[in-house]
């Protein structure tokens, strides 16, 4: 369809409404990327999250670009102390020769032992295969001050017996305080058990002994960057594989450790190929809470597409525990002291029934109908919460478009029929022709209200639902100028105590 066009019969009634509200061309000029950085010239892998003695928060990460050569992935830092701003520190370390074991990096994690060194435990990945050890081995470095980094290739070891000499990746190491020893995670691959996260002790951080699996759940090919941790008296082990995050839940901190029957946090594909939405977190713990560290990955060759390729923007978020043991997500608690300047809106109907009163906005649309309330020119950053309420099987939620330069809407989907959130380019008037792609799994039914904040920076736009999940996309319908407006297809739907904030300039 050509998005100029309005002289379609079948669209005729709402796109015409929708480009009398939108006469007048709006300026957008994007942001720098405070709360989603990625390094110029690059793109932000797996992360590793280090909190330092005074509390500031290191992102450690494999440094990507669209041109890498033999050697790659050289480890990079991002430096914040409130998920709002972050210093670009540069390199931290650099991949080795051909002729060593790591010509290319692969994820792990930097600690610190109880004597005050730092260390940096690492994957080392050579396809030339190490003259027949494996392609993959954890690797060690040191530093004193985390700036100045040591390797050590004699503490270098490769896969048990029984174990893929080619997947065995992505070292967590720590101090399990009720073992009284460091602890070694690591993804790797057993001949009969397929997937699964190995587990390591050592009371020198140089010699490890094999403990065997912790988590064997015979379900994926592997746990990529698996990470343990406590929430009250729960333990939680987050890994990755599918281009999602997963996680299980234990007793103890040696588990067993079960899956919920739902244990995606953020976006998923429902097709194969769709990409990665959130990926390879691993998590911190700072002033008292958890936060989920991982990547928003860069878009795919079509724009809006909801598919995503390895490698984007850092994408962060707060843990909530439920009563039931389960874990949510919500938004950063410090975004509440960046966004803090009230944007007053005047929303106005743009197509089908909408019932406006201040903040709140009733819509009501027959089968085979949508209605659509503009709220306005989409600020570059800014913070979006309201409730919201549905029909059981209705779909609505959020669109972007509606401009002189774009006067197609696209929907960002709370789909109650589906029990999920989805977004994939799809316009208002095509939600019915195509399936899903990138979504979120959500149950509607488990209360008849949800409390919705939107966050959005340039195109990057991430949704949370009740403190429970979480869809992150990349939105480039909502930049250059586009309105933010508030949808209901075929079913009535109501968007109550609307605020929107930006950052005080």
């Amino acid at each position: 369809m050509n998005r100029r066009t309005v002289a379609m019969a079948a669209l005729a009634a709402l796109l015409l409404s929708i480009v009398a509200t939108c006469a007048v061309a709006e300026a957008y000029a994007p942001v720098d990327y405070r709360l989603y950085p990625a390094p110029e010239g690059g793109y932000v892998g797996d992360t590793m999250p280090f909190v330092t003695e005074d509390g500031t928060l290191e992102l450690y990460y494999l440094y990507d670009t669209d041109h890498n050569g033999q050697g790659y992935h050289p480890i990079y830092r991002f430096t914040t102390d409130d998920f709002i701003g972050y210093e670009d520190d540069g390199m931290m370390l650099e991949y080795g020769l051909m002729s060593d074991p790591d010509p290319a990096l692969g994820t792990g994690s930097v600690m610190r032992d109880q004597e005050g060194l730092y260390h940096l435990f690492y994957t080392g990945h050579n396809d030339a295969g190490n003259g027949g050890m494996g392609k993959e081995c954890v690797m060690h470095a040191t530093s004193a001050d985390r700036v100045n980094w040591e390797k050590h290739p004699e503490d270098t070891f490769f896969s048990p017996d029984g174990y893929s000499r080619d997947d065995f990746r992505d070292p967590e190491v720590f101090w399990m305080e009720e073992d009284g020893c460091y602890w070694l995670l690591i993804a790797a691959r057993e001949d009969a058990l397929g997937g699964v996260v190995a587990k390591y002790t050592s009371p020198d951080l140089k010699n490890w002994i094999f403990d065997g699996p912790l988590y064997a759940p015979q379900a994926q090919y592997m746990l990529e960057c698996p990470d343990l941790f406590r929430m009250g008296d729960t333990w939680y082990l987050t890994y990755s594989w599918d281009c999602v995050t997963y996680y299980a839940v234990g007793e103890s901190m040696n588990g067993p450790f079960v899956a919920p029957e739902d244990n995606i946090l953020d976006g998923q594909g429902l097709m194969e190929g769709n990409g990665f939405v959130f990926y390879a977190a691993k998590t911190a713990q700072w002033n008292g809470n958890t936060y989920l560290c991982g990547w928003l990955g860069r878009a795919g060759l079509s724009a809006d597409s909801g598919i995503y390729q390895w490698a984007g923007n850092v994408l962060n978020h707060q843990l909530v525990r439920h009563a039931d043991g389960t874990l949510g997500v919500k938004a950063p608690e410090t975004f509440g002291d960046y966004f803090t300047e009230e944007q007053p809106f005047q929303a106005e109907g743009a197509g089908g029934t909408a019932a406006i009163e201040g903040s709140d906005i009733a819509l009501s649309a027959a089968e085979g109908e949508t209605a659509l309330a503009d709220m306005g020119v989409r600020a570059p950053t800014m913070l979006l919460e309201c409730d919201v309420a549905l029909d059981a099987n209705g779909c609505a939620g959020f669109a972007f478009g509606g401009s002189e330069a774009d006067e197609a809407w696209t929907a960002l989907c709370m789909d109650a029929g589906r029990n999920l959130l989805h977004y994939e380019g799809y316009e208002l008037t095509e939600l019915d022709d195509y399936p899903p792609m990138a979504v979120t799994r959500f149950d509607f039914a488990e209360s008849p209200t949800h409390h919705v904040t939107l966050v959005c920076e340039n195109e990057i736009v991430v949704m949370y639902i009740d403190d429970e999940k979480a869809l992150s996309s990349r939105i480039g319908h909502s930049t250059n100028g586009a309105h933010i407006g508030v949808f209901a297809a075929d079913c009535d739907a109501s968007f109550s105590n609307i605020t929107m904030k930006a950052p005080e300039e």
